[in-house]
């Protein structure tokens, strides 16, 4: 049996790019073990030439940020009718933005903090101050200003007492045109890994997530030794289920497919708080997925090799 040649696309020019070669490059291992032909594109201006002259039986998205996760790769998939694992352009699009995902899944009937969406043009053109006072008094503190677009908590900023609150901005605006402010929940953050078997979308166990610094930004995600995670979450049998029916319904309602992550807080009083989800989760040494696909009991090749199959046979 001839067995199929893997493209897995990482690399690119968003501020997630050493991420994304990370990611590229444990998953190409992982697939090869798999005895299958694995070749790593970097994405470039060169895609669309290779996709046409060294055309993949399939291609696997491992990109974070930019064109990898708001649909723009997808869509030339789709165009040149390249088989690919991961969600289609207009679920990507939808999960990129996270005040949209969050409507969603506050519309579905789950919980998620209280937010606001404010464009960098607004602050210059109302006076900045008298904005960050309104945010707060609508808010209240603690508060975490993040992109409203974005990953792996790139400008992300934890705010407690107000006079922080400008250099936050700063911060979060040097990634982006538009800061979306929450509520900070207490609680224990959890990471949720969906995959699409043949009995539809399934949660793997749940990853608590316990940052040193006791927030989970870009640093704590990527150095070792910096965060401690438990696969499974040390959560009540109630909460684990909970957060495994969050983060379906994450998938379901915003039209994600084959694999995705759902980041959700179990907070003090037992709710279940959504906070976001990745339609491209990362898959390095301290990303959470791996870490929740050897909980489940398989390997991340044996699970990538499944959904290289069902690619190709949507394709058929």
């Amino acid at each position: 049996m001839v067995l199929p040649t893997v493209a897995v696309l990482a690399g690119g020019l968003s501020h997630e790019r050493d991420v994304s070669l990370r990611s590229g490059r444990r998953l190409s291992a992982a697939l090869r073990e798999q005895d299958l032909t694995v070749e790593e594109w970097d994405t470039d201006a060169e895609l669309l030439v290779r996709l046409r002259e060294e055309r993949p039986d399939a291609a696997v998205v491992a990109l974070h940020g930019g064109e990898g996760e708001n649909g723009s790769v997808q869509t030339i998939l789709e165009m040149l009718k390249v088989p690919y694992v991961g969600t289609s352009s207009k679920g990507c699009r939808r999960a990129w933005d996270k005040p949209t995902a969050k409507a969603l899944l506050e519309k579905a009937g789950f919980d998620t903090p209280r937010w606001v969406v404010l464009p960098h043009s607004t602050f210059r053109e109302l006076g900045a101050q008298r904005v960050l006072d309104a945010i707060v008094e609508h808010l209240g503190l603690p508060l975490i200003l993040k992109p409203d677009q974005g990953g792996s908590a790139l400008g992300t900023q934890v705010v407690r007492d107000a006079s922080e609150l400008p250099a936050a901005m700063v911060g979060c605006f040097a990634y982006g045109d538009t800061v979306l402010a929450e509520r900070f929940i207490d609680g224990v953050e959890v990471a949720v890994t969906v995959v699409e078997r043949d009995g539809g979308p399934q949660a793997l166990p749940a990853v608590e997530i316990v940052p040193e610094s006791g927030v989970y930004d870009y640093t704590a995600r990527y150095t070792a030794g910096l965060t401690d995670f438990f696969a499974p979450a040390r959560l009540s049998e109630e909460a684990a289920k909970a957060v495994g029916e969050l983060a379906v319904a994450a998938h379901r309602v915003i039209g994600l497919r084959d694999i995705s992550r759902t980041d959700a807080i179990v907070a003090e009083d037992g709710t279940i708080q959504f906070l976001e989800v990745n339609s491209s989760p990362g898959l390095t040494e301290t990303s959470t997925v791996p870490m929740a696909v050897a909980c489940s009991g398989t390997s991340l090749g044996a699970l990538f090799s499944d959904l290289v199959s069902r690619a190709i046979q949507r394709s058929a």
